[in-house]
């Protein structure tokens, strides 16, 4: 006689997938279809409103082939503490209505912190998606945030050798931690056959390898009103290399101010923020990328675009030992230097280990041994 399935007549594992910025996105699409693929599991897909501009919100959804949020706590703008703080009571309510058996977590952004402390306080279990990352340069704010994150976290998902590392020197249980690769490798993968179809390079009259790609937002380069003219005459120095393309970052936009002329007349072409296609499409065929972005020192580096950080420390260092990214901060000579000897190098793609465009499942396998419906 065939055993009872022991499984039979329990509700689904309930998976509150939070996400509110473009970086969130990226990385919650793959792992929401890998959900979607598997029986017994129901995703949650919140959205905190962190980044609530159509260009870095709507579209991106849209492209990713995300749904429309099941919650959206439209939190909007404000300093790190209002955001968080906005965040925390928000989804307190949506945690005592919806009950999930697990909310999961992606990244160091404001909106994941405050997810994350507010599950917490509930006794609801966390899982962090990109755990153990460290610049180990305590004074930005993302660095706090995934410390904070990972502390409290009960599982918690590496996407390379040197965050499980991190975590284990500062006294993480080894069972807690699971090697799954860099999940934002699985989006990257999904849209490049529709970014070779993208028009925007013809849409801006660009010819490939033609350019160089810079994006800038971090608070650090951008909010101190000393760094951000460091930033410009970083750019200045790379665009008397190589045109550069610059899509703007709303809060960037929003402090550049004066500045946005002297860069246009130095070669800087500043335009609106792309969807994640049209970006991607850009990234994979320019020259060169300078950024102050983690995610994108990843993408290039499985590209094989050269990238160059403009910062002196960076929480992804396999993308400086094993791929195409290079520290070269915001000295102006460093970075034109830095710029002509990217932009004369050859595409040259880079893997670390798993970045192979299946850690979403990984990362769904980890969910459903981890954690069972919890008892109505």
């Amino acid at each position: 006689m065939a055993s009872a399935d022991p499984s039979a007549g329990r509700r689904p594992l309930r998976v509150l997938e939070v996400a509110g910025a473009r970086p969130n996105f990226v990385k919650i699409a793959p792992i929401h279809r890998a959900i979607l693929e598997r029986q017994g599991i129901e995703p949650i897909f919140l959205h905190t409103g962190q980044h609530y501009d159509p260009a870095l919100s709507d579209t991106f959804l849209q492209e990713l082939g995300l749904p429309a949020p099941d919650e959206h706590l439209g939190v909007g703008s404000g300093s790190h503490a209002e955001q968080t703080a906005a965040v925390m009571l928000a989804i307190e309510p949506i945690l005592l209505d919806r009950r999930p058996d697990v909310v999961v977590v992606v990244g160091d952004v404001n909106s994941t912190l405050g997810a994350a402390l507010a599950a917490v306080k509930l006794g609801v279990p966390i899982a962090h998606v990109e755990a153990g990352l460290r610049s180990f340069e305590r004074g930005m704010p993302e660095e706090v945030n995934r410390k904070l994150v990972d502390a409290v976290a009960d599982l918690l998902f590496v996407p390379s050798e040197d965050a499980e590392e991190n975590l284990l020197r500062e006294g993480v249980e080894r069972e807690r931690i699971r090697f799954v690769g860099n999940v934002m490798i699985d989006s990257l993968e999904a849209v490049l056959p529709r970014a070779r179809q993208s028009h925007v390079l013809a849409d801006l009259g660009l010819r490939h390898r033609g350019f160089g790609l810079a994006t800038i937002h971090r608070a650090s380069n951008v909010d101190d009103p000393a760094s951000l003219v460091r930033v410009v005459d970083a750019l200045r120095a790379a665009a008397s290399v190589i045109p550069l393309v610059f899509p703007v970052h709303p809060r960037t936009r929003a402090r550049l101010d004066g500045h946005a002329s002297t860069l246009e007349r130095a070669g800087v072409r500043l335009v609106e923020p792309c969807g994640y296609v049209d970006f991607v499409s850009l990234m994979s065929t320019a020259a060169c990328v300078l950024t102050d972005s983690g995610g994108i020192q990843e993408e290039t580096t499985v590209l094989g675009v050269p990238c160059l950080t403009l910062r002196e420390a960076t929480e992804r260092p396999v993308t400086l030992t094993a791929g195409t990214n290079r520290l070269v901060g915001l000295d102006p000579d460093s970075v034109r230097r830095a710029t002509s000897s990217a932009a004369a190098e050859e595409p040259s793609s880079r893997r670390p280990p798993l970045w192979d465009g299946h850690s979403a499942r990984r990362i769904v396998d980890g969910l459903a041994s981890g954690f069972a419906p919890r008892q109505p």
